[in-house]
Parts: C-alpha cells; sequence; structure tokens
C-alpha cells in the first residue's frame, strides 16, 4: 500500500525521515523558500505534537528532544565558532525561537594537562568578535551565583575560564514550535517507524521509504535525518546493491550514546539556581540550569557505541532495542561520580534520580555534519543529513539552510562542502587522530556490551 498526498506536479515532492533538529530545521527552511510547503513531507515516530520530554511517561531516544540543551560559540574549531555565532544570532532574534533561549553564561572547569580551553580561547582572541572570555580562580568560582559551587571538589582542575556569551535552550520545545510552524505552513507530518528504502528499478533510485507497517511513502527526493539510527535503516539497501564496507554509511558515522541523570528540585532549590550558568566539568560531562520543569539534568561526555552484526555480517552501532531508561549500573556508578563532584548534597542515597537516560546521536570521527549527496549514483536521489555528534543542536534555527542548499543542487561553499561532505577518515578508536575535532570529548572508545 502506497501512501499519497496531495502535492504541486510542478515540484518535486521531499521526504524527510526523522524530525530531531535536522529534519526540523531543513523542513521550515524548504517550506519557507525552496519548494510549495504540501511537497514536503516529513515522517517520524514521535507523535505530533509530541509531549514534552520532562513528561516521564515519554522517553525520547535522539539527542535533539531534551529538556534543554547548550547553545555556545565555544569551540576548538573556528569554522564551528563561526556557525555557532550565525545561530546564536537567530537565537536571540528570531521569534520563533528567541523565548526558549537563555543567555546564562558558562563556566568551563578545565582539567590538569588539557588544552581544550586554551585552543577555545586561542579562536575567540584570533576572531573578529569581541572576546568576552576571562579566567575565573577557584575562589571566584566558588563565591559566584549565590555560591552554588562552593562545595565543589576542584581536584583534578588547574583553571577555570567564563564566558558569559554562551547559555542554553528549551529544546523539545523550541524544537516543538519550529515543527508547528511547519505544519501550519502546509507541510505533512506522518507518524510512522521507517524500515528501510524503498527502490526503484527503472529510472534507478530511491523511489520513497517502506514503513515499520508496510506501507510505502514516495517522493523524488529523500532526506535522512535519522541520526543514531542511519546505519540501520540503510544497513538493508546496501547489502541489496552489494555496496562494500568502504562505502558504507557505518565508515561515516556511528550511533554513540551518552548517560544523563535528572534530579528534580524543589521551589526553595529552583531559586537557588535560578540565575546558575552552564556548567562544563572538564572532558567529563556537563550540567545545565533547570527548565521551569524543575529537572536538574547532568550528562557524561564518555560516549559508548552499541554494536550488533547485521544479517549480511556487517558490523554496526545502533541504539538498543529497548527503553533508553534501562541504564547499566556502571554508568550509574559514573553520573554519581559526576554529580557528586559538582554538587555533594545531590550525591545523597535519599536523593533519588527522578529519571534516567540513554541519549544517542551519530558520530563522525572529525565531529563534522554529514551534509551531502549520497556519493553510489544508484542512491542518486537519496541526501543525509546525519552526524551531530552531540553538538549540533545549537543549529536548529540555521542548519536546514544548508541541507536545503544541497538537496536542491547548490554548493554551501568550498569550505562548508568540504567539512560536510562524505570522508575519507576511518574509523580508529585506538589511536589519538580521531580525538582532534569538532567535539572530541564524545569520541566512543567503549561498547555497551561491556559495560
Amino acid at each position: 500500500m502506497s501512501i499519497s498526498t496531495e502535492k504541486d506536479a510542478t515540484h518535486p515532492t521531499i521526504l524527510i525521515v526523522g524530525a530531531g533538529v535536522f529534519g526540523v530545521s531543513t523542513a521550515y527552511h524548504l517550506a519557507c523558500s525552496h519548494v510549495p510547503p504540501q511537497n514536503v513531507i516529513l515522517v517520524d515516530r514521535s507523535p505530533y505534537p509530541a509531549p514534552p520530554a520532562s513528561d516521564p511517561t515519554h522517553h525520547p531516544e535522539g539527542a535533539s528532544i531534551d529538556i534543554n540543551k547548550i547553545v555556545r560559540a565555544d569551540y576548538t574549531s573556528p569554522f564551528y565558532m563561526d556557525l555557532a555565532y550565525q545561530a546564536i544570532d537567530a537565537w536571540s532574534s528570531w521569534p520563533i525561537v528567541k523565548p526558549f533561549y537563555h543567555r546564562s553564561g558558562w563556566i568551563h572547569l578545565n582539567e590538569k594537562g588539557s588544552d581544550l580551553a586554551n585552543r577555545v580561547r586561542k579562536n575567540f582572541r584570533e576572531s573578529e568578535r569581541p572576546d568576552e572570555t576571562k579566567d575565573m580562580t577557584f575562589d571566584e568560582v566558588r563565591a559566584a551565583w549565590g555560591g552554588i559551587l562552593n562545595d565543589t571538589d576542584y581536584e583534578g582542575f588547574d583553571s577555570a575560564y567564563w564566558n558569559p556569551g554562551a547559555g542554553w535552550a528549551e529544546a523539545d520545545r523550541a524544537v516543538a514550535a519550529m515543527l508547528t510552524h511547519v505544519v501550519e505552513k502546509g507541510v505533512k507530518y506522518f507518524q510512522a517507524g521507517v524500515e528501510q528504502l524503498y527502490l526503484s528499478d527503472t529510472p534507478r533510485g530511491v523511489k520513497g521509504v517502506r514503513l515499520m507497517n508496510g506501507e510505502i511513502v514516495e517522493a523524488d527526493k529523500v532526506i535522512l535525518a535519522t541520526g543514531a539510527w542511519t546505519s540501520q535503516i540503510l544497513s538493508k539497501t546496501e547489502d541489496e546493491l552489494g555496496i562494500g564496507e568502504g562505502g558504507r554509511i557505518e565508515q561515516q558515522i556511528k550511533a554513540a550514546g551518552v548517560c544523563v541523570a535528572h534530579y528534580e528540585l524543589s521551589e526553595r532549590e529552583m531559586e537557588k539556581f535560578d540565575q546558575m550558568p552552564v556548567i562544563i566539568d572538564g572532558e567529563r560531562g556537563d550540567n545545565l540550569p533547570p527548565p521551569p520543569s524543575r529537572l536538574f539534568k547532568f550528562t557524561t561526555s564518555d560516549s559508548f557505541t552499541n554494536t550488533v552484526e547485521t544479517p549480511s555480517k556487517h558490523q554496526i552501532s545502533v541504539p538498543p532495542d529497548r527503553p533508553q531508561d534501562v541504564v547499566p549500573e556502571t554508568l550509574k556508578s559514573e553520573m554519581f561520580r559526576h554529580v557528586g563532584r559538582l554538587f555533594p548534597f545531590l550525591a545523597s542515597k535519599d536523593r533519588p534520580v527522578s529519571y534516567w537516560r540513554l541519549c544517542w546521536d551519530s558520530v563522525s570521527p572529525s565531529q563534522d555534519q554529514l551534509i551531502t549527496k549520497h556519493p553510489d549514483e544508484r542512491l542518486g536521489n537519496l541526501f543525509l543529513a546525519v552526524g551531530g555528534s552531540f553538538h549540533s543542536w545549537k543549529f536548529l534555527p540555521t542548519i536546514g539552510t544548508y541541507v536545503a542548499n544541497i538537496v536542491n543542487g547548490q554548493s554551501n561553499g568550498e569550505e562548508k562542502d568540504k567539512h560536510w561532505a562524505w570522508k575519507k577518515e576511518r574509523w580508529d578508536l585506538r589511536g589519538e587522530g580521531s580525538r582532534r575535532g569538532a567535539h572530541e570529548k564524545v569520541v566512543p572508545r567503549r561498547d555497551l556490551a561491556n559495560l
């Protein structure tokens, strides 16, 4: 059975699989300036409108749907620093997302022996923008923001820097606002899981997707904005076409997960943390200011794959087929150390975690996104918008314009096209090469099966 929709026959139909940051942003920019909105189809497993991420009965899996996310320009890469400033301009001025953006600043605790903060600040100093960052002594950190970090354990850190220009956004509300906008403009939204691509024999190419229920959604062009689930969806097609190991999507991106814990704060505690900044715990993790839901979120950065073997004997990483609030005790222990180091009062056995979550994204060796047409000519109308690498959420307002350009056969300029092209790097989790990149601390070096 094929799902049909009304469309403008003078323009191509474009099917976007995945309603996360890449998918929603792309739908927004396509519908605003590229094609009639009724020719854009968005398919995702989540209902529309989706419940808030804080809903205890709703456990989102992908990294895009969350209670809050960091919005910052602090990058070791000048390329991504510039892109982040463009996004921050949009967060600060676009009526559709501005209500959900908070310029709280961030404090970065730098571990001994790490050059990460120095490389970030070097980019700030060498850019044409004012460098707002400044060094803070640990005594100054202890006294700032009402003394919330007075009891923090600073063992292992040798410095701290403050950037008042960083901040955070209410993630689920911002994505929902943009999604509502595109649906109201006429973009078609279907709640469904996608099993695999649907291929055409004549001419050879992608005709659409096959849903989990067996139905077919057809389109002239298909965009996979499927994050950590991309290998799972593409694997059967790669087998069908006989694509070798070097040409498979798994060599470009891997599904990786991180552990997240949420504590519910009392109203009095909310007042205490009302003015807090984003806190970066070196290369170990981060902690964000609580949104109105009063959920205090902590994330550890030591990511992991979940390797499975496909029927064709290929090794791919996919999120486990189980609720993502099932978290191994090893990860919980790591989280408790992270939380206890920052806020000892939360480490008490009498203070329960409100809910746990494994958050999944696709990570590339360089942590660049993959925004490109598939290189195999037999998949010539398939486009990829993946590889968020746990740092791309901040680009929600802007990233879709670049995806739309690629889909319409337009270059984004030499530098962007190079960063987002099909990569030549191969995964080497033993070497240090894969540790350098746009967001290097999230490169996975272990597997969930061993945790």
